[in-house]
């Protein structure tokens, strides 16, 4: 399937595609973060932010502003080029992957054969920026911090690459659009037509569970603790740059959340054996229609971390270190084990 960006200019094709990336890393952070403020007020029984904007939907965009007036501070004991540097680092991965990742029918940038191996490569590139910016910034407890980070993302990226390998497997493909058509005709026990999450929920809950640790996400935001280290990383950080840290974590939860939304999902399917053909004003229709339901479930996926936040506590280092190396990562050798025996058997 060919992408509906493709032009007869190149230069046409490729700033085409450039803007719809770029207009969608810098939107769906944002209504992710509108969406956590209000629900999060709603789950603890308060109103949540109602000044900027009807119903408090203009308050990220507010704090955007107020976070370009504020002063760049650097320390005078940091270095000074990796301090600056550091958010960058952490941000732009997320903007890499997406240039990947099928949103509809046509609707993606690049379609790479190896798909899925780029995107969770790429992703594990944040932590870097993470490292860059506690070690650089002369402080203890950014320094505390960054560790963490590092110790978290090595015991995480673990379930989350076995999470997706067994979708790999089931689906014969690295491509992230050839996983979405697989999901189209699969049928459980050649009969019963279901997305992946079904057969493979034990991959899908690892790969969720890894994907809230790679992003600090509570309940395994111990890089960030406020009450132990302050902030982490990003204590010394200040205006834009900080903002830049913000945007990192939101951009890491849509991207995270359109990469299951693809491997367990079933993409831009409303449901498995959907005909787009049906669909009306031919292959325009028919990416908008799948592009929204691809962002459908990226809301719905964005709203259960928002869910978590609210009901768990914090868990100790020594927890999560413990839950990854001796629960999720055997378990996650044993889910291969099975899809691969399945396969064979089905």
């Amino acid at each position: 399937m060919e992408t509906i960006f493709t032009l007869d200019n190149l230069f046409f094709t490729i700033a085409l595609k450039l803007l719809f990336i770029v207009a969608f890393f810098f939107t769906a952070p944002l209504i992710v973060g509108i969406m956590e403020h209000k629900f999060l007020g709603d789950f603890q029984a308060r109103l949540g932010p109602m000044e900027a904007g009807p119903h408090g939907l203009l308050q990220l965009v507010a704090d955007g502003i107020k976070f370009i007036q504020k002063e760049d501070i650097i320390p005078a004991a940091a270095d000074k080029w990796v301090f600056a540097l550091a958010p960058a680092v952490a941000l732009l991965p997320a903007l890499f992957i997406l240039v990947t990742v099928p949103f509809g029918p046509g609707l993606w940038a690049e379609n790479l054969d190896a798909g899925i191996f780029y995107a969770l490569a790429i992703s594990s590139v944040s932590v870097i920026g993470i490292l860059m910016g506690a070690w650089s910034s002369a402080n203890k407890y950014s320094l505390m911090g960054g560790l963490r980070a590092a110790a978290q993302l090595i015991a995480y990226e673990l379930p989350l690459v076995l999470g997706a390998a067994a979708v790999v497997l089931q689906a014969g493909t690295l491509s992230l659009v050839g996983i979405v058509e697989t999901q189209a005709d699969f049928r459980l026990f050649g009969m019963l037509p279901v997305w992946y999450a079904i057969p493979h929920f034990i991959g899908f809950g690892l790969f969720y569970v890894a994907s809230l640790a790679e992003l600090n996400r509570p309940p395994f935001d111990m890089p960030i603790a406020d009450s132990e280290i302050i902030f982490g990383h990003m204590t010394e950080y200040t205006g834009l740059r900080y903002a830049f840290f913000m945007l990192t974590e939101y951009a890491g939860m849509v991207v995270l959340a359109v990469l299951a939304t693809v491997l367990f999902l079933g993409g831009w399917y409303p449901w498995p054996g959907f005909d787009f053909a049906v669909v009306p004003f031919g292959a325009g229709g028919a990416a908008l229609l799948g592009f929204a339901v691809t962002f459908g479930k990226i809301v719905l996926l964005t709203f259960v971390m928002v869910w978590l936040r609210a009901t768990f506590p914090r868990l100790r280092e020594d927890q999560l270190q413990r839950m990854s190396w001796l629960i999720l990562i055997p378990l996650g050798l044993l889910n291969i084990a099975l899809v691969a025996i399945a396969k064979v058997v089905f």
